[in-house]
């Protein structure tokens, strides 16, 4: 029996193989066997192999007829192998010098199961700085080890995966490994066949000892699967089979033991091979390649170690190019991180290794998204500074530069903006001097040839297009996107060729006389104002005539007049306006420190702010008179109505807890609060546990009050998150409209879940007048497959197909276009695959479809005409229409008699009841199920609300049952867009204007 078995597998080695059996035979210490398996090779290893065996006796060569792959040719050549000790050897690697010899000698001194030992890693293709690293990290010493901690110190996160999982860098006692490798899988393992083959061997090993002071192998690193060259979607597909082959034995083996320890250990070492395989995926496959690539190997290794890994090479690049102060706009890091998100999707919350990862690659890519944003910023040579004090829409433009007011006053500070109290600041003042502290950080703290201002909600119209104007001068408009971005040329280019042309831009100069009266004049404008004081203008243009006595005729001009330049803003060439900040704000200075505001109200606070409004047009027409020769110029003001901020839908992955997120959908306005409240409390209150529910409603006007009287109602519940999603910019992109009295624009909504939430493939839409008795997680889970929804067939609709007079059937198969019309289904209760809904249209062809006028039941009917064929069906238990009207008897009968018999069963079991139809019952005492319905409203902070409603008058489904009031000017009415801006909604101004105008019209 030779003291050495050398074990070697190859496969169309015949480059590298002589120099590997030579660096063998070239040992000082001759017993030793050389055992060396072709695996099937293609090319000339058999007659090399035959060539050294008649050589060498040594050499016992075993000739394969077919390729079985490493992990067979290393069993077949170790079952062959008689020696006290194995060692595995690649036959592209070559036998350290005089290494047996040295074995040996620690081996009779030191009688073990495993010796580590060093290996001479020689650069073949990669670069040095991974030669080297790789080197250090091999050879690193490591302290004897017995039983477990052998294992662990190879595999276990928690001792740090100390040592390698080299099958090929370790010495073996023979018998011991004849036993491991015989335990072993005969399936074909390839690329990471040494991780399960150390996995099972070091499990059971009882003593490994480390020399790595002996080197064993000369590993050229950079051939076969360790190069760098590139590697195709289809090759990095390969590899991950490959690894998943493998981590599917581990854990076959693993869970045949009893032991924690070890099924704890081996879920460690999947997290690494996982990280090796991404790190070469990293290195190796080309870029425009990457996410298809990820996605590939997702379909072996499941999409959650996908995200994992992505999620963490996105936060150590996002991390990376921050600390070298380095940040693209649009960088790959972002693209990892969106589809880590979209591969993770409600899975997310339950792996804390995604978490970790997400919340700090979430946290660097911010940083570095607003870091490439300031210095696209500080770069520009115009400025153009937009005061905001809270979030907001921003065009995508590095002119248009966002500035958060009173930051000193504030907690709370915009990542995405500057600060004013950041350098030289009045930021304390904010209160008094609104705007002006954006103005005053401009002049200290930056230097760019031009500077300007505006609002977060006011801007100046680049276009050249002249646009329709309000009674006040201003352009009313709704959203700050891309279409108003290009309607009024607010882009750099734009901006850039109009305002080099000029020294000073403003607004446009407006006649007050056109809404104040004929008589008008800027004094008495400000002296009608309710809460501002003439005796503070007056005031300040005293102290302007005591600073600057030659503006005292313009002053006097100024406000006897009936012409102003409004809003604040203006662009300034930087000279320019450095001589009219050192002019302004000393006058203001004196005026704030000599006027006593303490009794002031919250608008008259804010004096110094309209002061200066009147200042900067004292200033201008001064310099006019003076023949200043400035190039002047005066835009069109834009006034967008709804500016606020429309945060991205993100999954709530942070509250979560580690529970799977159900995503559920409803829609809904303000009038259906209460309703909806019930809705979603029933479907809670039912609700398992086990998962986190991620409430969803779309809306476009619920108020701020009923949203936060819900927010606080749920928080009872720790498993579930409410958010609210105004979805009115894209309801007014379509003409929605239905034909049914009973049904809502809201009922459109659900289409826009596809893009709204595009984290999730797989959704539920409720409607908001229903019962919930069942578990929705139960109602979620349903498998969809490549279904596009779930959903429960239509009794009233399979009843009416069975009229005599055929209008129904002619309708679904002339109108809607059905094969099979008994196939409809009630959409008050959907499973949405989003996925599928996507690939199949877009948002936009949803809609077009939903808008045709044909359909009786709109989106209902669009769904049926284009879903049809690919429905998963519910159990009518999941969507029970109660008995509206009598209609079980008038209508439903005449359905198929399997449907009806099937309906009626189901309401001895009702998991949802469906109160569809004009009858409700916050409108009836009698509606069906009625006592179920206030079971749960009763329980609600709504229920006084509803109870009103059932003591009132019996209405259509079209009133607005929380109406308390008329509407003292219809929402119609032209009137709303010149009183909506100076008397905003909730403001105590409108309501003193609606009370007037009420009683002139004798309305409630």
């Amino acid at each position: 029996m030779p003291r050495f078995s050398i074990c070697v597998s190859s496969y169309k080695d015949e480059k590298y193989l002589p120099a590997c059996i030579d660096s063998v035979l070239a040992q000082s210490f001759t017993d030793f066997e050389l055992i060396v398996v072709d695996d099937g090779s293609p090319d000339s290893t058999a007659s090399i192999l035959e060539q050294y065996a008649q050589k060498d006796r040594r050499v016992i060569p075993l000739i394969q007829d077919t390729n079985r792959g490493l992990h067979i040719g290393r069993k077949i050549a170790v079952a062959k192998s008689t020696g006290d000790y194995i060692i595995l050897l690649d036959s592209d690697d070559e036998l350290g010098d005089d290494c047996l010899a040295k074995f040996d000698s620690y081996l009779n001194a030191t009688p073990c199961d495993v010796l580590h030992f060093g290996i001479d890693v020689i650069n073949a293709g990669v670069s040095d700085n991974e030669a080297s690293n790789f080197q250090n990290y091999i050879n690193a010493p490591v302290d004897p080890l017995f039983n477990k901690d052998i294992f662990e110190a190879v595999f276990s996160a928690r001792k740090g995966y100390l040592q390698d999982w080299r099958i090929t860098q370790r010495v073996y006692a023979g018998g011991f490994f004849r036993r491991m490798f015989a335990a072993m899988t005969n399936d074909r393992l390839e690329r990471a066949e040494d991780a399960y083959e150390s996995f099972v061997t070091l499990a059971n090993a009882r003593s490994q000892y480390t020399a790595n002071d002996i080197v064993g192998v000369r590993y050229y690193l950079g051939r076969g699967v360790n190069s760098d060259s590139s590697l195709s979607v289809s090759a990095f597909f390969k590899s991950a089979s490959d690894f998943q082959a493998n981590i599917d034995h581990m854990r076959t083996f693993a869970a045949a033991f009893d032991a924690i320890d070890i099924k704890k250990t081996c879920s460690e070492a999947v997290v690494k091979m996982y990280e090796l395989l991404f790190n070469d995926w990293l290195v190796r496959v080309p870029e425009d390649q990457k996410l298809d690539a990820a996605d590939e190997a997702a379909k072996v290794m499941g999409k959650m170690p996908v995200a994992e890994e992505l999620m963490r090479l996105s936060r150590d690049r996002a991390y990376g190019l921050l600390q070298a102060n380095s940040a693209p706009a649009n960088d790959m890091a972002l693209d990892w991180y969106e589809h880590a998100k979209k591969l993770a999707s409600t899975d997310a919350a339950t792996s804390p290794r995604f978490m970790s990862f997400y919340t700090a690659a979430r946290d660097h890519i911010n940083d570095l998204i607003y870091m490439a944003k300031r210095k696209s910023y500080e770069n520009r040579n115009i400025r153009i500074f937009v005061s905001a004090h809270k979030p907001v829409e921003l065009f995508d433009s590095s002119i248009l530069q966002p500035v958060q007011v009173g930051c000193s006053l504030r907690n709370d500070r915009f990542p995405w903006a500057f600060h004013d109290d950041k350098g030289n600041n009045i930021s304390d003042l904010n209160p008094m001097y609104c705007e002006l502290t954006t103005q005053y950080w401009a002049w200290k703290n930056t230097s760019s040839e031009y500077v300007g201002f505006c609002h977060y909600r006011r801007y100046f119209d680049f276009s050249g297009t002249r646009h329709d104007e309000n009674i006040y001068g201003e352009i009313m408009d709704d959203f700050i996107d891309a279409a108003s971005q290009k309607k009024y040329s607010l882009d750099d280019e734009n901006i850039e060729k109009f305002v080099t042309q000029y020294d000073v831009i403003t607004t446009e100069r407006k006649d007050i006389r056109t809404y104040v009266g004929r008589n008008a004049t800027l004094r008495s404008q400000y002296d009608a104002a309710d809460k501002l004081f003439v005796e503070d203008l007056d005031k300040i243009v005293s102290i302007l005539k005591k600073q600057h006595p030659e503006y005292g005729q313009d002053a006097d001009k100024f406000l006897s007049g009936h012409v102003g330049r409004f809003c604040n803003m203006f662009i300034m060439k930087r000279e320019i306006f450095n001589d009219y900040c050192a002019w302004l704000f000393p006058l203001l200075e004196e005026f704030v420190s000599t006027t006593d505001m303490s009794r002031y109200s919250k608008e008259g606070v804010r004096t110094p702010g309209h002061l200066a409004e009147r200042l900067l047009n004292i200033y201008l027409i001064h310099h006019e008179r003076i023949g200043a020769d400035w190039k002047m110029a005066e835009l069109q003001c834009v006034h967008f109505r709804r500016p606020d901020r429309r945060m991205p839908f993100e999954a709530p992955y942070a509250k979560a807890n580690g529970k799977q997120i159900i995503p559920v959908v409803f829609a809904a306005d303000n009038n259906y609060v209460p309703m909806l409240t019930t809705t979603i409390y029933s479907a809670l209150l039912n609700a398992s546990e086990g998962y986190f529910y991620d409430v969803v409603v779309l809306h476009r006007d619920i108020a701020g009050d009923n949203q936060s009287i819900m927010q606080q109602f749920f928080g009872q519940f720790d498993n579930m998150s409410l958010r609210f999603c105004d979805v009115s910019e894209h309801v007014l992109r379509h003409d929605l409209s239905t034909n049914n009295p009973h049904i809502s624009v809201e009922t459109y909504y659900r289409f826009l879940i596809q893009e709204i939430l595009p984290g999730y493939d797989k959704v539920l839409y409720l409607d908001s007048d229903l019962i919930i008795q069942g578990d929705i997680s139960e109602l979620y889970g349903v498998d969809l497959g490549n279904n596009l929804l779930a959903a429960a067939h239509d009794i009233d609709f399979l009843g009416n197909l069975n009229m005599k007079d055929g209008k129904r059937l002619a309708y679904a198969q002339k109108v809607l276009g059905m094969e099979n019309p008994y196939d409809y289904f009630q959409a008050g209760v959907l499973v949405l695959n989003t996925a599928e809904m996507r690939k199949l249209y877009s948002i936009e062809t949803w809609l077009d479809y939903a808008s045709d006028d044909r359909f009786i039941y709109n989106d209902q009917d669009v769904l049926n005409a284009h879903c049809e064929g690919r429905i998963t069906w519910l159990d009518y238990d999941w969507n029970v229409m109660i008995n509206c009207n009598n209609r079980i008897a008038d209508v439903f009968s005449f359905a198929p008699a399997s449907a009806f018999d099937a309906f009626n069963d189901s309401r001895n079991h009702e998991k949802i009841i469906h109160y569809a139809g004009f009858e409700k019952p916050w409108k009836f005492s009698s509606c069906d199920r009625n006592i179920a319905y206030w079971t749960y409203a009763r329980q609600t902070p709504f229920y006084e609300s509803l109870m009103s409603m059932l003591a009132g008058p019996e209405r259509t489904a079209s009133s607005s049952p929380l109406t308390m009031h008329e509407h003292a000017i219809s929402p119609d009415n032209p009137l709303r867009k010149f009183i909506d801006p100076i008397a905003p909604v909730g403001s105590a101004r409108r309501e003193m204007m609606k009370s007037a105008v009420r009683a002139v019209r004798k309305k409630k």
